[in-house]
């Protein structure tokens, strides 16, 4: 079912600027849904597999760019995803701790803009960047730069243009920790005259074959739908077997990592196929035991793709637990809803693919900020079978290599 011509027009109104844009899940996510889009990424190996997928790519330094840049002249929907080591439960906590700290700067900041646009003297953003800059962990602070680049586009005109422009769309994701931090972005963007919507979302719900929760954000001029951001599949809970069909509001049965993979093999002739049923043995401790391994059995989604999957054992999913070859690229990344070959590239692809957003809760996330019809099964067809737009170069049986360090 297709569902472009009722929202076409919409939707080539629309032209994307990713911050910390990572490999490219919602870069992808917004090339499946034809909505032109340009990443800024520093990390070389991430701008490596951007590039072999053919998206566009500004590398760089978020804080070195800004709205008024060329290239970003025709950007009026801002996404961002900054980097979530110190907020994660897997990291230091030293973004958790300094939560209030964050929160003061985004007044800071929002005091900052009010007094740009009344011309008055007083604290300038360089004296807030130098402030950021001696944080104990310079990248807590990176969890701002997106506010800067709206309050940036309100009170600058852009490259080639007379006047400022406003983003019309906000669409910030990271990990749960950081919801305290978007609902304080919140309290500014709606004084400035946006309508917001934040929550916590389990990816499961969106059909991504894992159980992931993701804080988002969206800002818009517009009102929300009343029932935004719908979920379309079941919560996962641990013991609980699959409702087959469709059940209260519609939602049908979380998609499997046995689900994932059969809907790749039937499409994808020269994939490695796996032996099936599987078990997944988490690296990570469960319930606070380090002894305690969390296991996923392949007809459940699988665990959240961290950057440590590598880590995890697979077993065969019967008394004896033989040992089975581990998850190779292709298989995270399609429990991470990317297709089966994606170009990943350079050093530490494991950290690339646990990094990213899954591009299936991407399409979820910005047809609902953009106002676009639901996605309907062609777009899931894209993506299932999506291609980068130039043919690879190198040999296709080298193109999931490592690079050596």
């Amino acid at each position: 079912m297709s569902n472009a011509p009722s929202d076409q027009p919409q939707r080539g109104h629309f032209h994307l600027v990713d911050l910390f844009a990572g490999p490219g899940g919602l870069d992808l996510a917004a090339e499946i849904l034809n909505i032109p889009s340009i990443g800024i990424e520093w990390d070389d190996d991430a701008v490596a597999t951007r590039l072999a997928a053919g998206l566009p790519t500004e590398p760089g330094d978020v804080r070195l760019f800004g709205p008024g840049n060329p290239g970003f002249e025709d950007c009026n929907v801002l996404a961002g995803g900054p980097p979530c080591q110190t907020f994660s439960i897997a990291g230091s906590g030293s973004g958790r701790k300094a939560l209030d700290l964050v929160t003061g700067f985004i007044h800071r900041m929002h005091a900052w803009y009010e007094r740009e646009k009344a011309g008055k003297r007083g604290e300038t953003w360089e004296d807030i960047q130098q402030a950021l800059d001696k944080l104990d962990d310079v990248r807590t602070g990176l969890v701002l730069q997106p506010l800067r680049w709206v309050f940036e586009a309100m009170l600058r005109p852009r490259h080639g243009r007379e006047t400022p422009e406003p983003f019309e769309v906000i669409v910030l994701e990271q990990v749960p920790a950081v919801i305290e931090v978007w609902h304080e972005y919140e309290k500014v963007l709606r004084a400035v005259g946006y309508k917001t919507y934040a929550k916590v979302f389990h990816t499961e719900q969106y059909g991504v074959p894992q159980t992931r929760r993701r804080a988002v954000l969206v800002a818009r001029y517009d009102e929300f739908p009343k029932h935004f951001l719908s979920a379309t599949h079941q919560q996962y809970r641990k013991g609980a077997a699959p409702v087959e069909g469709l059940f209260a509001g519609g939602r049908g049965a979380w998609v499997s990592m046995e689900n994932a993979l059969d809907d790749v093999y039937k499409h994808v002739d020269e994939a490695d196929r796996r032996a099936v049923p599987f078990c997944v043995v988490s690296n990570y401790g469960s319930g606070g035991d380090p002894k305690a391994r969390g296991r996923r059995v392949s007809d459940q989604p699988s665990a959240t793709i961290t950057g440590k999957w590598k880590r995890n054992r697979i077993v065969s999913a019967d008394s004896r637990e033989t040992e089975m070859e581990r998850l190779s690229n292709e298989e995270a990344g399609v429990f991470q809803s990317f297709p089966y070959r994606y170009p990943w590239r350079g050093n530490d692809q494991a950290q690339q693919i646990g990094n990213a957003v899954p591009p299936r809760f991407g399409v979820h996330v910005l047809s609902a900020a953009l106002a676009l019809d639901p996605p309907g099964d062609d777009v899931w067809e894209r993506l299932l079978c999506w291609r980068p737009k130039q043919a690879e170069e190198d040999d296709p049986a080298t193109a999931g290599a490592e690079t050596p360090a």
